[in-house]
C-alpha cells in the first residue's frame, strides 16, 4: 500500500487569532448594517481591538469609522462568533450600541453601504448563521 509522501520543509503552523470587537448598532427597535469592503456582504461594524482600548471602546470606534454612527454601548457582551480571515482566526465579541447620531460624512463612507432594517430583515440579510442567532436572541424572537 502506497503512504503519501511528507514533505519534512513544510511544517504546520498555529493559525494566527485575532481578538476583534463590534457592534449591534440599534436605532429606534432597527439595525444599522454596513456591508464588507471586498465583498460586499451585509454584517456589523467590527474590528481589530485597538492597543490599550477595552473591547467596548474599540467596537465604539469601529462603528464611527466604518458606519459613521455615533453611540455608546449598552449593554454587556450578548453573543461572540468566530470567521476566518488573514490566514487567522477572528474572534468578534458583540455589544449592543445605541445609536446617538447617525454621519453623513464618514471614514469609510466610498468604501461600504448603510443601511437601516427592521431586525427580521436583519436576519435575512446578514451572511453569518452564528450573526443571525445573536440578533434573533436579542430582540428575542
Amino acid at each position: 500500500m502506497n503512504q503519501p509522501k511528507i514533505d519534512s520543509k513544510k511544517k504546520l503552523k498555529p493559525a494566527k487569532l485575532y481578538d476583534q470587537s463590534g457592534v449591534l448598532a440599534i436605532m429606534d427597535k432597527r439595525i444599522v448594517l454596513i456591508t464588507t469592503i471586498k465583498s460586499g456582504k451585509w454584517g456589523i461594524p467590527k474590528g481589530i481591538i485597538g492597543k490599550g482600548m477595552t473591547p467596548i471602546e474599540s467596537a465604539e470606534q469601529e462603528a464611527y469609522e466604518e458606519a459613521g454612527i455615533v453611540g455608546q454601548v449598552i449593554h454587556d457582551q450578548i453573543g461572540e462568533y468566530k470567521h476566518k480571515k488573514w490566514d487567522g482566526i477572528c474572534t468578534v465579541k458583540v455589544y449592543p450600541l445605541l445609536v446617538e447620531n447617525l454621519l453623513d460624512n464618514w471614514e469609510e463612507k466610498n468604501l461600504r453601504k448603510r443601511i437601516i432594517v427592521e431586525p427580521k430583515q436583519a436576519i435575512s440579510l446578514v451572511r453569518k448563521r452564528v450573526l443571525r442567532e445573536i440578533i434573533r436572541n436579542y430582540f428575542k424572537f
